[in-house]
């Protein structure tokens, strides 16, 4: 293989620059890929786009593994359609509301719910949003308030789920990544492997029930709420939920296909364990089965409660599937990206250069800034996955860094700027799903954010130089007392009712 030294680096640089600046992940992807085909081919532009389409984009499409990864992410998207349109997600997010009584039940059953509705991020905030703007309203919690429940349980909750979408997405970029380093290890054990190295997802979850026992609001959080005080009860009811004059919706409609979801998956993977053959071609089979079956199980009892028609609910799961066609694009791209830095040796002169200036114990931090930086500027956590994945996995293998804390870092420094980034989709949901001026949940979310996204920055930094996970329970700690201390400094706003 030649060597193309620092020219090999120009690809995944070229990616990054352009999708912070274009915003754009599937352009930036793409011409990164023909950047380094371009290098590979000699600078010819006609031999660079054969290689870019029959060498890169053409034999990933058509590696076993990734054709399955495609179905996968199809048969996901298909019961997520029919399961929103069903309404029975939304008919358990009501049942939920029954039980509220102050604010700190408000905010808790929020965040519940958020938990319970793990199957979609985009989804969440519209689903459970206007079920609570009321409820708020008549509590006087402020609407940002919500919405940064909304957005800390919609992405945060999905990353740390192994068999939805983005369990899916993460372990086709995985097995893809370990395959450039030489790994073998099944995509599925690495993800469970990396849970608990999730510091960031893992910190914004818990940093809600934190704000509601601290019962304080501090930031531009506290100005809102305070204003949010002054507001006379009658004028800050809201009006009645969007779907009230609805009829109720069976709460069977949720319960019964998520059972079948969790339960065939349970089964299939306990079988597959049992006769240790729990691979990864398993463990996809296993989720494409399990969403058709509960996508089924949904079809059958819309035709029962609602009267809707299996042809209809046909069509819906293939809008549903249709619904995925982008993020397989960016997985193609991701995949036909890391072919190319493979064949340039990118990996070994980014390990050259680390190992002269870095102490591997930091290169988690390190991609953690560089995935956030990245995040915020595309709004895509997904995009930003799929540059760093193909990076940080075999560098990390190179300069001997600890490989499950670096990819918990890729993922985290994703989620951060996916939930700080005002262009992000689920911010942007959020805001909609809560009814408040997007730039007002920007800003006092954006300072909550920023206390947990430091916090995990040093959690990384300590998990890199001492080697052990526990670090986690002292960040969580050092998080629930910088909560509790800027409380109680002076400008903080008691939420009523806490």
């Amino acid at each position: 293989m030649s060597d193309y030294g620092l020219l090999s680096l120009l690809p995944p640089i070229l990616t990054v620059i352009l999708a912070i600046w274009t915003r754009n992940i599937l352009f930036s992807l793409g011409l990164g890929v023909f950047t380094g085909s371009m290098i590979l081919s000699g600078y010819n532009p006609f031999r660079a786009t054969l290689d870019m389409i029959e060498t890169r984009i053409f034999v990933q499409i058509s590696v076993p593994s990734n054709i399955q990864i495609i179905f996968t992410m199809m048969a996901i998207g298909g019961f997520i359609r029919l399961l929103e349109i069903s309404g029975g997600a939304r008919a358990f997010a009501r049942g939920m509301t029954r039980f509220i009584g102050n604010a700190a039940r408000a905010q808790t059953s929020t965040w519940m719910a958020g938990l319970a509705i793990f199957f979609t991020d985009s989804g969440n905030a519209l689903i459970i949003g206007p079920l609570f703007r009321s409820i708020y309203a008549e509590l006087q919690i402020c609407r940002e308030k919500l919405a940064f429940i909304l957005d800390s349980t919609a992405s945060p909750v999905c990353i740390l789920m192994p068999f939805i979408g983005w369990g899916a997405y993460i372990m086709g970029l995985i097995d893809q990544a370990y395959l450039d380093a030489g790994i073998i290890e099944p995509a599925l054990t690495v993800l469970l492997n990396v849970l608990p190295y999730q510091f960031y997802a893992i910190f914004t979850l818990l940093a809600v029930p934190f704000f509601i026992l601290s019962g304080r609001d501090f930031g531009p959080m506290a100005k809102a709420q305070a204003a949010c005080q002054a507001q006379l009860p009658e004028v800050a009811v809201a009006g009645p939920t969007p779907d009230a004059d609805l009829p109720p919706t069976p709460l069977a409609l949720f319960v019964v296909p998520l059972s079948i979801l969790l339960g065939s998956i349970g089964v299939l993977l306990g079988y597959f364990a049992l006769q240790d053959d729990l691979t990864s071609i398993h463990v996809r089979s296993t989720m494409t089965i399990a969403y058709v079956a509960a996508a089924v199980a949904s079809a059958v009892l819309m035709l029962r409660y609602q009267q809707v028609s299996l042809d209809s609910s046909m069509k819906s799961f293939i809008k549903g599937a249709e619904t995925m066609v982008f993020v397989v694009i960016i997985l193609i791209l991701a995949w036909s990206l890391s072919s190319v830095i493979k064949d340039l040796g990118t990996a070994q002169t980014l390990a050259q250069l680390v190992g002269q200036g870095v102490n591997p114990a930091l290169l988690p931090a390190i991609v953690f800034v560089l995935g956030a930086v990245i995040s915020i500027a595309t709004g895509s956590s997904w995009g930003t996955f799929a540059i760093l994945m193909t990076l940080a996995v075999p560098v990390a293998v190179a300069v001997d860094a600890p490989l499950y804390l670096t990819i918990g870092a890729v993922l985290s420094g994703g989620l951060f700027g996916d939930h700080t980034s005002p262009i992000s989709d689920t911010t942007v949901l959020s805001s909609i799903g809560a009814d408040c001026p997007h730039i007002d949940h920007v800003t006092t979310q954006f300072y909550y954010a920023l206390l947990t996204g430091s916090v995990a920055l040093l959690t990384f930094v300590a998990a890199g130089l001492l080697g052990t996970v526990w670090v986690a329970i002292g960040g969580l700690a050092l998080l629930f007392s910088a909560i509790w201390l800027l409380g109680r400094r002076p400008g903080s706003v008691a939420v009523p009712g806490s």
